[in-house]
């Protein structure tokens, strides 16, 4: 068996932060990342509007793993997947044979697709991007198609359907949610933001569900509630993201929503830490860029001898829809309040206050996004 200092289990933004964060602060220590794929480094987010800006899978790839791997001084283990963690005796073992032992193991395991359990015979052709390899085989599927399905108007839904629309392509959005971005706007700031996308030729069907997916000469008929049916070429699902637990929890570390860690990322496990979307801090899953950013720099000063506490600071995320530009900080559900939307000229302001009179979250739709860092600067941090 052989020894790693340093093993990281994962090759997403949270895999590569924390190893680039560590290469930072220590040039020597020995650091293996293991990946279930390619293991190449490519910014995730760029996925969900790649047809507008003129990306293809190929050029997405910003590094591979021999021009990463010399970059940081470190291994890469493509297509190694992870089968087993032996907490006893701080080894790992793999699906492919064979065990690597640790003295300290990182959990980057990202999370899958949430999947509908919608009956059809094309409901098993359902088609989901959670990364590179998905967003490949999502654009080679697209071609000659015209009539775009998408499973859920959140965030990543709403970013496909914007890029899709903005390609010419005929889309339609169901949620059973009453709005777009239902967890994320008020619903004045909801209409606005339906508003701006409906005009640049996405369709949305709200307040349903998709009860089934036949398929019938190569077309999907998507029939939703109250009999009505929607024919498409392609059905996208993007209903969101589950936290990926089962190898920790087979291993008897602590998992709830995510993978349970304190605020320096420490698992209930010795020597085995968690960040990225599967990972729970304190109650939290934030899948989100600026959340691992700080998470990884923490990591990686604990990593080497300096425990850091991991502070999130307020963090507004930016909705990536060109027909409506959007920056949201939603408010903690704790947060008793209310919402204060008020129109600007070719944007609209939402902002949430506390019983206090204090700001707690906030909403900046088209022109107001420009308020972004003001507003944020007045916001409480989600972890002191």
């Amino acid at each position: 068996m052989s020894q790693s200092s340093v093993v990281v289990v994962g090759s997403g933004m949270a895999g590569y932060t924390v190893v680039r964060e560590l290469r930072k602060l220590d040039a020597s220590v020995p650091i293996m990342l293991l990946s279930a794929d390619h293991g190449g480094f490519y910014s995730k987010p760029m996925l969900s509007n790649a047809l507008a800006t003129g990306k293809t899978p190929e050029s997405i790839l910003s590094s591979g793993t021999a021009q990463i791997s010399g970059q940081l001084g470190i291994s890469v283990q493509p297509y190694t997947c992870v089968s087993a963690i032996d907490v006893s005796a701080s080894s790992v073992s793999f699906e492919e044979g064979g065990q690597l032992g640790y003295d300290r193991l990182v959990l980057a395991l990202g999370a899958d697709p949430i999947r509908l359990p919608i009956p059809g015979e094309g409901a098993d052709e359902i088609l989901s991007v959670n990364n590179l390899d998905d967003y490949r085989k999502f654009r080679e599927t697209l071609e000659d198609k015209r009539h775009i399905a998408i499973l859920g108007a959140g965030l990543i839904g709403c970013e496909f359907a914007n890029d899709l629309a903005a390609k010419g392509y005929q889309v339609s959005v169901f949620d059973l949610s009453q709005q777009p971005l239902g967890r994320l706007l008020p619903p004045a700031a909801g209409q606005f933001f339906r508003d701006r996308l409906t005009a640049a030729g996405v369709h949305f069907l709200l307040g349903t569900t998709v009860e089934r997916i036949n398929k019938e000469n190569g077309r999907y008929q998507l029939f939703y509630k109250d009999g009505g049916v929607v024919e498409a070429d392609m059905v996208l699902s993007a209903i969101g993201l589950r936290p990926r637990t089962s190898l920790a929890a087979a291993a008897g570390i602590q998992v709830n929503r995510g993978i349970a860690v304190n605020r320096y990322l420490q698992t209930s496990a010795e020597n085995i830490y968690a960040l990225g979307d599967c990972a729970e801090v304190e109650g939290k899953v934030l899948p989100f860029i600026l959340p691992i950013t700080h998470a990884g720099r923490a990591l990686a000063a604990t990593i080497v001898g300096t425990p850091t506490l991991l502070h999130y600071p307020a963090m507004p995320v930016m909705v990536k829809t060109p027909a409506c530009p959007a920056v949201v900080s939603p408010p903690d559900p704790a947060t008793k309040g209310e919402w204060k939307v008020e129109p600007v000229e070719n944007g609209m302001r939402a902002q949430y206050y506390d019983e206090d009179g204090n700001l707690h979250g906030f909403a900046l739709l088209g022109t107001a996004t420009g308020e972004r860092n003001t507003l944020a600067s007045r916001l409480p941090p989600i972890l002191a």
